[in-house]
């Protein structure tokens, strides 16, 4: 679901054909990309991924294994000693427990069978009446099926936390937090049924990442932030920041002889998939890791580009003020890809700590060079994305005619003015004779200096009103009213009432008006 984009400023007639005219630009540049991204999904979409998968390898692989849910009935507390998984120290002796589980769905349903826990699952926590996952290996040659312990049933907590992720999104960002996690379930999509078969698959990992990630990138930018110049900006911004990712981390890879093999896993992952290279996980993870980040820094960049061309006048200083901007976001996200990663892998950066080597000998493994250099290949990308979303949006704003044009079209009075500047009123008054009507600060003070000539005492001199700021003057007000009063303005200061007191007595003129 997508909404249109709202701005808070007034939009005339000009700077609507702006924006279109910018639009129209940028998608000349994204039409390609958008071709490139659905050919490229079509063309490497997974087939049977089954046949690059060998069986047999790990428990979830082996032929009819299942994973029925169990009822915890009994915890009995049992000795560690010759238990895989349990360390050997004095403090681990009775901190094993046999479990009586009953099976609750699948072929053995109500059968009770019994399961081990080793220290660290019993630590964790295990009573009666608690749901655990089993493995259900099937019977083989007469013997009867065997279960062993896979793991905690995890679902209403996982359920729970989702759903009020969901419920604090939509509250607060309404429908806008609807349509992101509407393009999140995208993105979840394209790498479950798309990225991941294909690299399973043996896949060129560089080519498969650029086009999930362009293909993720079009459909989160829009639905969460609408179809508007805006996001068409900040989605150029995001897709040649994650190029310059993808093109970064492919290099690395290659330099540091990144291999991708670092835990048991990656070994299990291997041999499960032979045409499946791991140095490929480490790209595109590198490129995938980057894209949260990048998709923030451009979406506030491109707004902030934006927002200054409608209220700054001043295009020459357009980038420089935008930069400013991006300068204080870009130090924040440093911080937050580096902090993101750290707690990541906590479990590899604890082997510092485990090792007792020095720093620069530990950081050389695998597992720790693959954390670094996801950190700061993503880093860069960021680095770099901000400024080329700047200059992007800087470009598009200026082709569009946006800035004082805008200024001009919202403020009809500045045309005016730049179109016809006032000239300087010259003090001296003109001997042809005009009439023009008076104000009522005129009328006033010429009433004041005619009661004063008619007394012996000396003239008090008028009042002096505060200058104030000038009101704005409205649309209505002609240049000849403007022109007039300012004439009017002149006279006081450079008139002298007294002489007109015997030339108003015998005048004809009507009240009101006088000579000048």
């Amino acid at each position: 679901m997508s909404h249109l984009h709202v701005d808070d400023h007034p939009r005339t007639a000009g700077s609507e054909i702006r924006r279109l005219r910018a639009l129209r630009l940028m998608i000349v540049v994204l039409l390609p990309i958008a071709i490139w991204t659905v050919v490229g999904l079509i063309w490497l979409w997974p087939g049977n991924v089954s046949q690059h998968i060998q069986p047999d390898v790990s428990q979830y692989s082996v032929k009819g294994m299942t994973i029925p849910t169990g009822k915890i009935t009994k915890v009995s507390v049992v000795s560690c000693q010759g238990e895989p998984g349990s360390g050997g120290t004095r403090s681990d002796q009775g901190s094993c427990a046999d479990l009586t589980v009953r099976v609750l769905n699948g072929a053995d349903t109500g059968k009770l069978v019994q399961v081990t826990l080793t220290q660290a699952q019993f630590s964790s926590g295990a009573h009666v009446g608690q749901r655990v996952k089993l493995f259900r290996l099937p019977a083989t040659q007469g013997q009867p099926a065997t279960f062993q312990f896979s793991d905690f049933d995890r679902t209403i907590p996982l359920i729970a936390l989702a759903a009020a992720f969901a419920v604090v999104v939509v509250v607060v960002a309404r429908w806008r937090g609807f349509a992101a996690l509407a393009g999140l379930a995208f993105a979840g999509f394209i790498l479950v049924e798309f990225l991941f078969p294909a690299l399973v698959s043996g896949t060129n990992p560089l080519l498969a990442g650029l086009i999930g990630s362009s293909a993720i990138m079009f459909v989160v930018l829009y639905a969460a932030h609408g179809f508007s110049t805006r996001t068409t900006t900040a989605l150029i911004g995001t897709l040649f920041g994650m190029l310059l990712t993808a093109g970064l981390g492919w290099g690395i890879t290659r330099w540091a002889h990144l291999t991708g093999v670092a835990t048991e896993d990656d070994y299990l992952l291997a041999a499960s998939a032979p045409d499946m290279t791991l140095s490929a996980v480490v790209l595109c993870g590198i490129i995938v890791a980057g894209l949260g980040v990048l998709n923030d820094v451009t979406i506030t960049q491109a707004s902030a580009v934006w927002e200054l061309a409608e209220t700054d006048p001043d295009q020459s200083k357009l980038f420089s003020r935008a930069m400013r901007i991006g300068r204080d976001h870009v130090a924040s996200s440093v911080y937050t890809i580096a902090f993101a990663t750290a707690g990541a892998g906590l479990a590899s950066l604890l082997l510092i700590t485990v090792y007792g080597l020095p720093l620069g000998q530990v950081a050389q493994t695998e597992a720790l060079s693959e954390e670094i250099i996801r950190t700061l290949v993503g880093a860069i990308g960021l680095v770099l994305a901000m400024p080329l979303t700047t200059l992007i949006g800087v470009a598009v704003v200026r082709a569009g005619g946006g800035g004082k044009q805008q200024q001009r079209e919202r403020n009809p009075d500045i045309a005016v003015q730049q179109a016809n500047p006032i000239q300087p009123q010259i003090s001296a008054r003109s001997t042809a004779a005009t009439t023009a009507p008076m104000d009522d600060k005129e009328t006033t003070l010429l009433r004041r200096v005619r009661r004063d000539d008619q007394g012996d005492e000396p003239r008090p001199q008028p009042k002096q009103e505060p200058s104030g700021p000038e009101q704005p003057r409205t649309q209505g007000d002609s240049d000849e009213q403007r022109h007039r009063s300012r004439r009017a303005r002149d006279d006081d200061a450079s008139f002298n009432f007294a002489d007109l007191h015997g030339d108003d007595e015998g005048d004809d003129q009507p009240r009101g008006r006088r000579w000048r």
